[in-house]
């Protein structure tokens, strides 16, 4: 398959710039509020969500602090251009992202966002589901404990 890098470079950046949308619509930020939190100007940064800029690493630092965001996760979406190319779904996910990708009334692009999206919320909260599977695992050993004493 014949790609331009020059286009690869505008998905990167349309999808960046869309995670970036996102995210602050979950915030409940508006751009102009966003751009104050960031010192960033409000004509820039809404040409960075709608993907006609690239930011520098410095710039992606002050939104991902200003959203409460990683910054290793705004990068993740530079790279997830690469992975949702080839619109294949993430083997440990296949059900929601098969079902994604496979819906007729979404464009690529919307579908490349809700997977990048999901990806995130998926990636996020993987802490907080070990932390509960010990939790869980602690709880089972002290029953298991108590249910082997015997009354002596």
């Amino acid at each position: 398959m014949n790609t331009n890098p020059e286009d690869h470079l505008d998905n990167q950046k349309r999808i960046l710039g869309e995670f970036i949308k996102s995210q602050r619509k979950l915030a409940q930020l508006s751009l102009r509020e966003l751009a104050e939190r960031t010192n960033i100007s409000n004509p820039y940064l809404s040409q960075i969500e709608r993907g006609l800029h690239e930011p520098s690493v410095r710039i992606l630092k002050s939104i991902s602090n200003a959203l409460n965001v990683s910054l290793g996760s705004l990068l993740s979406h530079i790279g997830q251009a690469d992975e949702s190319a080839g619109a294949e779904p993430d083997a440990s996910h296949p059900v929601v992202e098969t079902a994604i990708y496979s819906d007729p009334r979404l464009s690529q692009y919307q579908k490349e966002v809700l997977v990048a999206s999901y990806r995130t919320f998926v990636s996020s909260s993987a802490p907080d589901q070990l932390k509960h599977k010990h939790h869980q695992e602690k709880q089972n050993s002290k029953k298991s404990k108590n249910k082997n004493r015997q009354p002596g």
